[in-house]
């Protein structure tokens, strides 16, 4: 069984950005001196003894030393003793943002449009629910908001984004030229993580050796190809949807919502209380808020169970198809709140109408027909 290094207070310390964890009392170390950049294999020995010392990076450093990391240059054991290290001391705001920059720095680029948003989620929430996020996104496209989504295979649950995508008849490993086309004439595009970030198979054997949540889980929707500047961010845990949002703003995004279903999904969720952190003109706020709060009925957990990949394609082809109950009011919450943030909506209750129409009205479905097409057009 895995074990998790997530600690147990999600108290963060408003000066730092960092997470409080517990550790035993240290003998004060001398303060070890700034990387250079680029950073060696001999700063990355010094930030080992960095993490050691209970000491942080600053976005900077993070960037460097996870650019190298990123290379293949660092060896097996150097790779997995600094992200155990991170997560055992706990990852700061500072660090997460200079990681996903190193990412960000060797991806694969997309070409998208300015108002292009993101529906991605971090996963790893273990529900085994309907592609909540990936039926949102055809909703949103079809209610005229360019989505260039982001997205993987499953890790924890039946069926990840690619994998729905996947059984609905997309290529999901598309060149870029097509994924561009895709949002431009279709208003969605899906992007595969392993084809747009090749760095990451550095460190893919580490990852899953150490059989625990790392800086990685959380790189994930930090690291778009199409660099878009507004998005939804579904997180795997209550702790980190704040400090994500703060990410965000060092990142240079312009408008998102962090979010978490306080019943574990990294989606709002529609059984009851969601937490919220808002990024807006760099300014970041939390609260909280409930289907009621959108005009929408609670559900049961139980009634957003999903299935496999296929079984969840049908799912998303019966809502997009017309069909009503809890996968359409969730689905209608999540798109309604990407539509906000995207600017088409003023408030929830009318990211709810617009949602509902681009259903209704056969649109959000003509996405998804568009998409397979396109998406195997070589030309």
């Amino acid at each position: 069984m895995a074990i998790s290094c997530l600690p147990t207070s999600s108290t963060l310390p408003a000066s730092s950005g960092a997470r409080e964890v517990r550790r035993k009392e240290k003998r004060p170390v001398p303060s070890s001196p700034a990387l250079a950049s680029p950073a060696t294999l001999a700063d990355l020995r010094a930030a080992l003894r960095k993490v050691a010392a209970g000491e942080t990076f600053t976005e900077n450093e993070a960037a460097e030393i996870f650019a190298l990391i990123m290379s293949g240059a660092a060896t097996e054991a150097q790779r997995g003793a600094l992200l155990m290290g991170m997560c055992v001391r706990g990852e700061t705001v500072e660090e997460i943002a200079g990681a996903a920059r190193a990412m960000r720095a060797r991806a694969v680029r997309v070409r998208a449009p300015e108002g292009a948003i993101d529906t991605c989620g971090t996963g790893g929430d273990a529900k085994g629910t309907h592609n909540i996020s990936t039926c949102a996104a055809f909703v949103v496209a079809g209610a005229g908001v360019p989505v260039a989504k982001h997205g993987n295979r499953s890790v924890s649950s039946r069926s990840g984004s690619a994998d729905v995508l996947a059984a609905l008849g997309v290529d999901i490993e598309g060149r870029p030229e097509t994924i561009a086309r895709s949002i431009e004439e279709c208003g969605l595009g899906f992007m595969f993580a392993p084809t747009h970030h090749a760095a990451m198979r550095h460190v893919a054997k580490v990852r899953s050796e150490l059989g625990t949540r790392t800086i990685f889980n959380l790189l994930g929707p930090l690291a778009n190809p199409a660099g878009v500047k507004y998005q939804i961010v579904g997180v795997f845990s209550e702790e980190w949807v704040e400090p994500i949002a703060r990410v965000l703003g060092l990142l240079g995004a312009e408008r998102a919502w962090v979010v978490h279903g306080a019943d574990g999904l990294d989606e709002l969720t529609t059984t009851g209380i969601s937490h919220v952190a808002v990024l807006d003109g760099g300014k970041v706020s939390t609260f909280k808020i409930s289907p009621k709060n959108a005009g929408l009925p609670e559900s049961k957990p139980e009634d957003l169970i999903g299935g496999d990949a296929a079984e969840n394609a049908a799912h998303i082809r019966a809502v997009l198809g017309g069909n009503q109950g809890p996968f359409r009011d969730i689905v209608l919450l999540n798109a309604a709140a990407a539509l906000l943030v995207a600017g088409k909506a003023k408030t929830l209750r009318e990211g709810v109408t617009l949602a509902a129409e681009s259903i209704d009205s056969g649109k959000a479905k003509n996405v998804l027909e568009a998409l397979v097409k396109l998406s195997h057009d070589k030309v």
